[in-house]
């Protein structure tokens, strides 16, 4: 049969020889439904016969795969009351004992004379071999030299020889047809999709094995790729932006009474967006920054160029603490600026020989009704130059004169209908410049991946006056006894510190430090005497604000929070940051509260508390103490993590990357992008390549995935 992917994801799998409705039942658990779905249920693992370890060679201790042949199977009940099932085992040549405990389905399954894979550690007892419930793959009589292993499931009844057997049959029936073009697989040496499906499930080297997942990494990763370009090149043809002048004197005034002179990756950054900006599309850009690298300069200075054309920006932050801290800190860089008043005639800022102060407000769910009204009133007639706010920006009711420039802070805190809407938000029938930043650097390939319809800027420079913060890991009593000593003796300098904590209150399942306990321990304990403040999301936000405001002021020397001060807190003064329980945060975390702190010109310190309770943790908090880059954090993160939590960003529906991962296939993904971008040219629908087109909408996800890839 033709075998375009997309006719074999519309034939089930009882199509098959050998699949009746039993086995279709078990398949369905495993979410095989189709032939398609049965191609690409690839095996987890290979036994390399031709490297295989004899059992009589492997050593006590160490942990190896083998293939055996069941001598025989028997079962007893031992006497702590659980069943045990031992299996005697035989490559040809040596023997061992296989021993399981509370799996008596064990003894149905290893028949004497069938051929299992077993991977388990070696052990000696009584001075015999054995391994103690070892993982079990049923595969056959396999004697080929290269032996796949499938994905197996005992609660369905799948075994990897089963499906063995039915992929041999749908690879022996099925003609592949290739959708990339030839000159494309020439350029980056690729197979061709036959071959790369067959050696996939059954290489005859581990050559062939390399070579076809090479060619089907980029199969998936051209896909994604093609979508996000795709979407990009419609919203360039249907959206009709704003040409933006960026030669008024409104930005370089600002750059100007700058302290500091801009970083050369602030001027880079800058001279991107006002290319953007002075385009017939609206910009779609995504800014990473490092923490302290400078990126409120680069997004004013872009809301800038919106205001001296005669528009206005909005800039929406995920919490008030953060719109706040936006707005004191914009108002003061602003302060003296003026620009031509609004004429009587309604005309936004035409020519009436008077200047009024620019004007930047503050919109959030504390703002009293009263005062919703005016801002909002001025809002329309054109009288608010920058409006800074939280969600409360895209609420019913709130209505731009002329917007022309959108930030979003910390945009992976929105929702995907939050950021749309704000878009949305003007009366013009222009669509706005839309700048989206993260100070939660991405790895380049995620970033590729997950935001590949958006152009990047990266901030990879920190501004001069940035002292380095020393990371320190506190592990035991006497390294916690330190770790307060700093603090006093900062407050006693004058400074002040923060103290982290994961939990609001004590939980019974986490046995964790909270805030509330240990905003106790510490007034009546390591920090009495001190002035300590407590912030964490229960509090109120009146409350809230005057505790911030208080530390802020210099009235509290210890403020004690959760993650609550991840972002937007802005303390110069603030020289100790302390997190306890550290291994429970993850890395962007950990990354996002030490940058709380070297944010004057005294010298900073970050102490992590507690000890590692996993490896990963462990290797978290070593990669802390080790950089402050936080580039390099975040391809740490994705090592440690894999990409299934950041692809999940990006998926709603199935997820289409099944053995590309972005930490073994970076170059591949910049490869396939530049393919995608070649292939699509000026045609969004794909028209000169219609099986790529096909592929597109049976392998990515549905119409609500592509919508959220649209707007995110």
């Amino acid at each position: 049969m033709a075998g375009t992917l997309v006719r074999l994801a519309g034939i089930p799998v009882t199509e098959l020889k050998g699949v009746g409705p039993r086995s279709a039942a078990a398949l369905e658990q495993v979410e095989v439904r189709s032939l398609l779905d049965l191609l690409m249920y690839y095996p987890r693992r290979y036994l390399d016969r031709t490297k295989e370890v004899p059992l009589g060679q492997l050593r006590p201790g160490e942990e190896a795969m083998v293939l055996a042949r069941v001598v025989s199977v028997g079962s007893r009940v031992a006497r702590n009351r659980r069943r045990m099932v031992t299996a005697e085992v035989t490559d040809g040549q040596a023997g061992m004992r296989v021993t399981f405990f509370n799996q008596p389905w064990r003894e149905r399954q290893l028949t004497p004379g069938t051929e299992v894979v077993l991977f388990g550690k070696l052990e000696l007892f009584r001075g015999r071999r054995q391994m103690t419930n070892p993982v079990v793959d049923l595969v056959g009589d396999k004697t080929g030299r290269i032996i796949p292993v499938y994905p197996q499931s005992e609660k369905a009844g799948v075994q990897s020889s089963d499906v063995a057997r039915w992929v041999a049959e749908l690879l022996r029936r099925t003609r592949f047809d290739d959708p990339v073009p030839d000159h494309v697989r020439a350029r980056w040496g690729l197979v061709d999709r036959r071959r790369a499906f067959h050696d996939i499930h059954a290489p005859e080297s581990m050559r062939d094995l390399q070579e076809a997942r090479r060619r089907l990494v980029f199969d998936e990763l051209l896909r994604v790729q093609l979508e996000l370009v795709q979407r990009k090149r419609e919203l360039e043809a249907t959206t009709v932006g704003i040409r933006h002048d960026v030669g008024g004197e409104l930005v370089a005034r600002f750059h100007q009474r700058l302290p500091f002179p801009l970083t050369g990756a602030q001027r880079r950054v800058i001279t991107e967006i006002e290319r953007d900006l002075t385009g017939p599309h609206p910009m779609h850009r995504l800014l990473q920054g490092d923490v302290g690298a400078g990126k409120t300069v680069v997004a004013v200075s872009a809301l800038l160029v919106a205001v001296q054309g005669g528009h206005q920006g909005a800039l929406m932050a995920p919490t008030a603490v953060l719109a706040e801290q936006h707005h004191l800190g914009i108002r003061r860089m602003l302060e003296g600026f003026t620009v031509p008043d609004t004429a009587e005639d309604g005309n936004l800022f035409a020519s009436a020989g008077l200047d009024r102060e620019l004007r930047v407000e503050l919109l959030t769910n504390r703002t009293t009704a009263a005062e919703r009204r005016r801002l909002l009133a001025e809002l329309e007639r054109g009288g608010i130059d920058i409006l800074i706010g939280t969600h409360a920006l895209i609420q019913e009711g709130v209505s731009f004169r002329a917007l022309g420039v959108v930030v979003i802070d910390e945009q992976h805190r929105f929702g995907v209908e939050q950021r749309a809407a704000l878009r949305a938000k003007s009366t013009a029938e222009a669509v706005p410049d839309v700048l989206v930043m993260t100070a939660t650097p991405i790895p380049r390939t995620a970033a590729m991946t997950v935001y590949g319809d958006l152009d990047v800027s990266v901030l990879d420079e920190l501004p001069p006056g940035r002292t380095p913060i020393v990371t320190r890991w506190a592990r035991g009593p006497g390294a916690e006894e330190e770790v307060w000593d700093t603090v006093r003796a900062e407050v006693a300098a004058g400074r002040q510190a923060y103290v982290v904590c994961p939990l609001v209150e004590e939980s019974d399942k986490l046995e964790v430090a909270s805030a509330e306990e240990t905003f106790e321990r510490l007034a009546g304990g390591e920090l009495r005497g001190l002035r300590l403040g407590l912030l964490h999301g229960r509090v109120g936000p009146s409350d809230k604000e005057a505790v911030m405001g208080r530390f802020r002021d210099g009235e509290l020397d210890v403020l004690v929070a959760t993650t609550v001060i991840e972002v937007g807190v802005d303390v110069p003064n603030a020289t100790v940051m302390v997190i306890l329980d550290a291994d429970r945060f993850g890395i962007a975390q950990l990354h996002q509260l030490r940058g709380r702190v070297g944010r004057g010109e005294a010298a900073s310190v970050c102490y992590l508390v507690g000890d590692a309770t996993t490896a990963e943790g462990e290797q978290r908090l070593q990669a802390m103490v080790r950089t402050t880059d936080g580039f390099e954090l975040a391809e740490v993160d994705l090592e440690l993590r894999g990409e299934g939590t950041i692809m999940g960003e990006r998926q709603k529906g199935r997820n289409d990357l099944r053995l590309a991962s972005l930490r073994r296939d970076r170059e591949w993904v910049g490869r396939a992008r530049e393919v995608a971008f070649e292939l699509v040219g000026d045609d969004p629908s794909l028209a000169g390549h219609p099986a790529l087109a096909e592929e597109l909408a049976v392998l990515l996800p549905d119409e609500d995935a592509a919508e959220f890839l649209l707007k995110s």
